[in-house]
């Protein structure tokens, strides 16, 4: 590794770090999603922690943009992974002592969402600063393949553990990958922007990302694309797992085999933007990302067993390295690292307000409204039952499918706009 330059040395020792982490987590929440499962046999539970996590990021996300901006990345890199670990310690506790129970789930979700976007907002706005924009979309792939190499890992270890040891045992498996995660950050010099000459106050601060974002359209086109987008995503998301329990007979080694497929996906499209570099202009990479995507989510809502949700788990999952490190390479290389911190909270804020809507929306909607009608006696089974079939889980699929129409539609649409399509040639690097 002598001829890589020390930065980019620092970026892949850290992402080693948060690769053991991601790792850990999935197990987590994999067990997680078994444990409540078992509990309640409900989507709403299952969304609720989603839920829960996020929310409390929405409202602190322009106050972490300043924060970052202001503060040693390094440190909020550090605080992100110990709270984290200090919340699982915690649920470990409870859960040895016969105590856990659902809503400390959500509390710790709500604790872990705020240092995590911390955590995850500091470590990009560090990459500007560690690798070279030449090699944006290779570095921010290799994060898309941390990601799914833990879908592989955490899902097929827990699953395999979980029967043997429990929550309780995952848990302990998810701390030692806290102390390695923490510890390649400790022994890194992480660079840090020069700060201001013209120091903001804080209330200006808040206001700077909307007002950059808004002086430029292209930017703000492929914001309110992808807002959009994660809106009809997080629905379909929320309903993923129950909806394959509730159509595999609660089999956790169905949920499982998807999980650990969406891993391989999402390693093959890293892995292939990690050679191949992206598409140029990245744009394309980012609409036809989420108009492929939408294809495979449709044809997964249509199927009823794991031979046809393997193959269209591993495409979808495929799409999501192309259109994240696409989207990713446009921000980094169009936003000047001192200010990456105000303007991705509010990029991080629009799209995450989207991410509670539709997995708030997902239980119910699939609880109380569409699983009835898709029963056999049900209002819409005779229009789609030949479709989808009746029953359980049924409805959720229909619901699930109605999402994945809708991803294509707002890539197609995406492309009508202007300044979006030509945002990288009409906005000047900084």
């Amino acid at each position: 590794m002598s001829s890589i330059p020390a930065s980019l040395r620092t970026f892949l020792t850290i992402w080693l770090g948060q690769l053991g982490s991601n790792v850990g987590g999935r197990m987590t929440h994999f067990a997680m999603t078994l444990w409540i499962w078992d509990l309640t046999h409900q989507a709403t539970a299952l969304a609720l922690v989603g839920f829960f996590t996020q929310l409390p990021q929405l409202l602190t996300m322009p106050l972490a943009g300043v924060i970052v901006d202001r503060c040693s990345r390094k440190r909020l890199m550090i605080a992100g992974d110990t709270v984290a670990a200090v919340a699982t310690l915690v649920i470990l506790t409870l859960q040895v002592n016969g105590q856990l129970q659902i809503w400390h789930l959500y509390s710790a979700g709500a604790i872990t969402g705020i240092f995590g976007q911390l955590q995850q907002l500091a470590y990009t706005t560090s990459m500007t600063l560690m690798v070279p924009e030449r090699h944006y979309s290779r570095a921010l792939s290799l994060n898309f393949l941390s990601g799914y190499g833990a879908s592989i890992f955490g899902p097929a270890i827990a699953g395999t553990l979980f029967p043997v040891v429990g929550l309780t045992g995952i848990l302990l498996a998810d701390l030692s990958t806290f102390a390695i995660a923490i510890a390649t950050v400790l022994g890194s010099t992480i660079p840090q922007p020069p700060p201001p000459a013209t120091p903001l106050t804080i209330r200006q601060d808040l206001a700077f990302g909307w007002h950059y974002l808004w002086q430029r359209p292209g930017l703000m086109g492929i914001l309110v694309t992808a807002a959009l987008f994660q809106l009809a995503f997080q629905l379909s998301s929320a309903l993923h797992a129950p909806m394959i329990l509730a159509r595999s007979h609660g089999s956790a080694q169905v949920l499982a085999a998807v999980y650990a497929i969406a891993g391989v996906g999402g390693v093959a499209g890293a892995l292939f933007i990690t050679v191949w570099g992206g598409p140029r202009p990245h744009v394309h990479g980012v609409l036809l990302g989420m108009i492929g995507a939408g294809f495979c989510r449709i044809g997964f809502g249509l199927g009823r067993n794991l031979m046809l949700w393997l193959p269209l788990q591993f495409g979808l999952a495929f799409n999501f390295p192309l259109m994240g490190s696409s989207g990713n390479a446009i921000w980094l290389s169009k936003v000047p690292s001192d200010l990456q911190g105000r303007v991705f909270s509010i990029s991080m804020l629009i799209k995450g307000l989207m991410s509670p809507l539709g997995r708030l929306a997902a239980g119910p909607l699939a609880d109380r409204v569409f699983e009835p009608a898709m029963m056999p006696e049900g209002r819409l089974a005779p229009l789609l039952g030949t479709y989808f079939g009746t029953g359980r889980g049924t409805g959720m699929a229909v619901l699930y499918t109605g999402a994945a129409i809708a991803m294509i539609f707002i890539g197609l649409g995406g492309y009508l706009y202007r300044p979006l399509r030509t945002v990288e040639s009409a906005l000047p690097d900084p």
